[in-house]
């Protein structure tokens, strides 16, 4: 197992499209950093920039990468190896490989030039959307045979967490603006990883002091010692999930 892996590792890490989104990164990274002189707002706009990239990226590419190696998965569902063991192997390459990417073009940066809570807080944050868009990618390239179909269903889930969530969660608060809907917004949250994330790093700065009561039931939430066990649950549940529905699928699959 430990072998695929590897040459998933190996093979990723030379291609250049990842090796691309590292250096667009790091320069992005590098940019903001040394043009804010408030590591606070050099950390927001990180954010914004991390939250529509790594889920994108993420997603579009470990969906083409999955494609792209339906000979290979054949080839090794004909030896005396376990499907799931194959699986995974290609899931844990994939995983690391842009845990990696995304570690090095954000994560080293913000470590030299914003090494705080927030700085680490917004690093976590990105590792685990890099692994959740994964799981979630091969989820979607497992269940649909046709390339085309699975890179567009890849597009439409990226569109709908980064884009649609939000405006659909906005159509509620101005169709309920009426009833308190605080308690219910904190829930809506927690079924998008891309909004939990935003969140986590936004109640770490003085950002979260502007939104409001809605922003003060957030901060309460996820700042206490509860709300952080339930939020890192729901994170790797959103990990696990999509990844042991996608190897369920892979096990029975006629290639």
């Amino acid at each position: 197992m430990w072998k695929i892996t590897k040459y998933v590792i190996i093979d990723i890490l030379k291609n250049k499209i990842v090796i691309g989104y590292t250096f667009l990164l790091l320069v992005l990274s590098f940019s903001v950093l040394n043009l804010e002189d408030n590591a606070a707002k050099a950390i927001l706009t990180l954010l914004n920039v991390m939250l529509i990239m790594v889920p994108l990226v993420s997603i579009l590419f470990a969906s083409v990468y999955v494609y792209n190696s339906a000979e290979f998965l054949e080839l090794m569902a004909s030896q005396p190896v376990q499907r799931k063991q194959i699986w995974f192997s290609v899931y844990l390459g994939l995983a690391i490989s842009l845990g990696l990417a995304f570690l090095l073009g954000i994560g080293v940066p913000v470590m030299l030039y914003a090494a705080t809570g927030t700085g680490y807080t917004l690093i976590v944050v990105g590792l685990m959307l890099s692994v959740i868009f994964v799981s979630v990618a091969m989820f979607a390239t497992v269940r649909i045979r046709d390339k085309a179909k699975g890179i567009g269903m890849a597009i439409l889930l990226w569109l709908y967490f980064a884009l649609l969530f939000d405006g659909i969660v906005l159509f509620i608060l101005f169709q309920f603006e009426d009833y308190p809907l605080e308690k219910a917004m904190v829930a809506l949250s927690l079924l998008n990883p891309v909004d939990i994330g935003r969140i986590m790093v936004l109640i770490k700065t003085d950002a979260s002091m502007l939104m409001g009561y809605t922003g003060a039931m957030f901060r309460d939430f996820f700042g206490a010692t509860t709300g952080r066990i339930i939020t890192t649950a729901v994170l790797i549940a959103w990990i696990v999930i999509p990844y042991w529905l996608s190897s369920r699928k892979f096990r029975k699959k006629d290639l």
